[in-house]
């Protein structure tokens, strides 16, 4: 592609709105899905500007949530391209993936983030951290994605991880407050993903491989909205864990839905694939998204993640409210009494701070004489167990996958 194509396709500008609705992710992957082939990969790390997102698919606040899934992405890609066309994609959604079951593989690396996290803002924040979170550093980019993030919810990935570098080698800040910061404002914002992916940039997560921040990269791939010429580190030397983080044995067996249940839907996924039965007796949401950073979640991820479950609550003609951790045990505990039941049935939640809920509240219903069953999605049931170790041995089973997904020919 010449310089000429690059700048001509930089130009088609857009103003980006999440809305939490299912019809506004489908017209975006509509939108997207023919042009996740070749330019997509020709296009995909340069960060054009909040308005200029043409070349990435902005799906990431929407499957975060369940609002669509990964299943309904692949589909629709796979409808416009071969899976060899659309490949540098396809691998990116299965990023996902492999993040979301190496971590469940590991949940200690969560726990620990979150204890140390918490141990840091105990303490009092260095005028260094008060510029960063503030985007008073000095460094013009950093400064502005801070700004964007905000603002906006979102930023580009190879912007975060700029970002990331940037925070933990020229910055000298604690990685835990960064992918705090980022929890905090994200729309996106994944336990899995954006840990692990803080954690890869330091050099943490595969051992000694960090990654540097360079001026000459950034200017590159930001059209030359931003030179950091001698302002950045020169160095990146890894960050070391507190401790091993032993492999547990996971299963994902796809257990039968009882005949009559509650449906609990969560803001890590507001439309659970139950597979076999849905028709619930009654629904009720419970929303975590207060809890993903101690600092207070900014109001914008709330209300993103509360209306994307109000939307699916709305969608059963026996749909609750939404509740709060604190609440949920009595809402539904009142709620079985009256719809004659002692099944709760959810999707199974992945490590973060729903799993963390869910982890207190199956003993609080259980006095009550109510199980709380978790079902694994199939897709995760196919993805999880091949994120054990790096992700080249889920890449290498990503056609076996989509065979077993029918969603290749």
């Amino acid at each position: 592609m010449s310089t000429s194509d690059l700048f001509a396709f930089e130009a088609q500008e857009e103003t980006l709105e999440f809305s939490a609705d299912r019809s506004s992710a489908l017209a975006r992957l509509d939108k997207f899905a023919s042009r996740s082939g070749r330019h997509y990969a020709a296009q995909r790390n340069y960060d054009f500007g909040s308005t200029q997102r043409s070349n990435v698919s902005v799906l990431s606040p929407w499957i975060r949530h369940g609002v669509i899934s990964e299943q309904d992405v692949l589909s629709a890609v796979l409808a416009k391209h071969s899976l060899q066309g659309a490949e540098k994609f396809i691998q990116e959604v299965f990023w996902r993936s492999y993040f979301k079951g190496w971590l469940e593989h590991r949940p200690t690396v969560w726990s620990d983030y979150c204890i140390q996290r918490n141990r840091l803002m105990g303490q009092s924040p260095s005028p260094d951290l008060n510029a960063a979170l503030n985007g008073q550093t000095g460094i013009e980019c950093f400064d502005h994605w801070v700004r964007e993030l905000v603002e906006t919810g979102y930023l580009h990935n190879h912007a975060r991880m700029w970002f990331a570098s940037i925070w933990i080698f020229t910055l000298k800040l604690p990685w835990q407050l960064g992918a705090d910061f980022f929890l905090k404002h994200l729309l996106d914002g994944d336990p899995a993903s954006n840990t692990l992916s803080w954690r890869w940039v330091a050099g943490l997560h595969t051992k000694g491989k960090t990654y540097l921040a360079r001026a000459d990269n950034i200017a590159k791939y930001t059209g030359n909205r931003f030179n950091p010429v001698g302002q950045l580190s020169n160095t990146a030397h890894p960050l070391e864990d507190e401790r091993e983080h032993p492999k547990l044995a996971r299963s994902y067996d796809i257990k039968p839905t009882p005949d009559d249940y509650i449906l609990l839907l969560t803001d890590d996924n507001v439309r659970p694939d139950l597979s076999t039965r849905a028709n619930p007796r009654a629904a009720i949401g419970l929303s975590c998204a207060a809890q993903r950073s101690p600092s207070g979640t900014s109001p914008k991820v709330v209300e993103f993640a509360n209306d994307a479950l109000s939307n699916a609550l709305s969608e059963f003609e026996n749909g609750g409210g939404i509740e709060t951790p604190a609440k949920i045990e009595t809402a539904i505990v009142d709620l079985a009494r009256a719809s004659q039941t002692t099944h709760v049935v959810m999707s199974a939640a992945s490590v973060g701070p729903v799993a963390d809920t869910i982890a207190a509240l199956v003993p609080a219903l259980a006095k009550h004489g109510i199980t709380l069953q978790q079902k694994h999605r199939p897709y995760d049931s196919l993805c999880w167990p091949h994120a054990t170790k790096g992700f080249f041995a889920m890449k290498k089973q990503i056609p076996s996958i989509l065979r077993q997904l029918n969603l290749a020919g």
